[in-house]
């Protein structure tokens, strides 16, 4: 009796009796990700991607422009991109007020902006749109965000497999010295040579597995391929985030395996699971397919 009411004074008093189960931790990932893919800032917003020529891009409303934002959502002229030797500099049109980095621009001024290889790329905005430049490669274009996407007013919300406790592994870590290069392709035919600290190995399901991280961060990023790649899931591939080695093992959690941003957007430039990724099993955990 003195037992039970002790252990009821603990948790009136705010002390958890018991840990989170699994299954709510995996709960609590899952609204993380769609909150994420909903933000203001969020895939979901992506309204356009635009590859820059050389000299002088023109930017507006208007159907004519180089770079067309939505109709509606800014004036036909917003100003001009200039591109030139791997460099872009932006000048607004007569008249039109937009921000660089939350700060007016002063008309006539034509400030050169960092594009996303830079630890943190120049943003401009104007209403509800964002742009900034993106480095792919040797080419340069405007990605465009809008608040008010068509993607984002139709989202219909993630769907995944049951979560499965067994799908969370721990395997080792087998560290490369020097990091070993890995070729890694996106969906614009590029090919990218791409550090990797070391392979994990583990066993699923009966099977001896392999995987090749980059390194993203404070953290280890797995693009990979499984046989449900196509069927269940999103045709080219999911990634997974990880923490680094610890005593030489990783945790992987396939139940947090999620799509690429290119399984909601056209205008995102995802990266595609190296050869040495691709699995000769069915990873039946994590993130399903999205629409078609």
């Amino acid at each position: 009796m003195l037992t039970s009411l002790l252990l009821a004074v603990v948790v009136a008093a705010g002390t958890p009796a018991t840990e989170p189960s699994y299954q709510a931790e995996i709960a609590r990932w899952r609204e993380r990700r769609e909150a994420g893919l909903k933000a203001d800032d969020g895939w979901l917003t992506l309204a356009g991607l635009f590859w820059l020529k050389d000299g002088s891009n023109t930017v507006g409303a208007d159907a004519a422009s180089d770079i067309v934002l939505p109709k509606g959502s800014a004036p036909d002229l917003v100003g001009e991109f200039d591109f030139h030797a791997g460099k872009t500099s932006f000048q607004a049109a007569p008249g039109v007020t937009i921000q660089v980095n939350g700060q007016s621009l002063q008309q006539g001024t034509s400030p050169v902006l960092k594009a996303d290889s830079a630890d943190s790329p120049d943003v401009l905005q104007i209403n509800d749109l964002t742009m900034f430049v993106i480095q792919r490669g040797d080419r340069y274009g405007i990605r465009v965000k809008d608040k008010n996407s068509e993607v984002r007013k139709r989202f219909k919300g993630l769907k995944y497999y049951p979560a499965n406790e067994a799908y969370r592994v721990k395997a080792k870590f087998v560290p490369y010295n020097p990091p070993k290069m890995i070729p890694v392709p996106n969906i614009l035919g590029q090919v990218e040579d791409t550090p990797s600290p070391g392979y994990v190995e583990f066993t699923l399901n009966g099977h001896a597995c392999r995987l090749d991280p980059v390194t993203e961060g404070d953290s280890l990023f797995f693009i990979f391929k499984d046989l449900t790649s196509g069927k269940e899931t999103y045709p080219p591939g999911r990634f997974l985030d990880t923490a680094m080695p610890k005593d030489g093992v990783v945790v992987l959690d396939f139940n947090k395996a999620y799509n690429p941003p290119c399984a909601f957007t056209p205008y995102a430039t995802c990266p595609l699971p190296p050869e040495e990724n691709k699995l000769g099993i069915a990873i039946e955990a994590g993130e399903l397919r999205y629409g078609h």
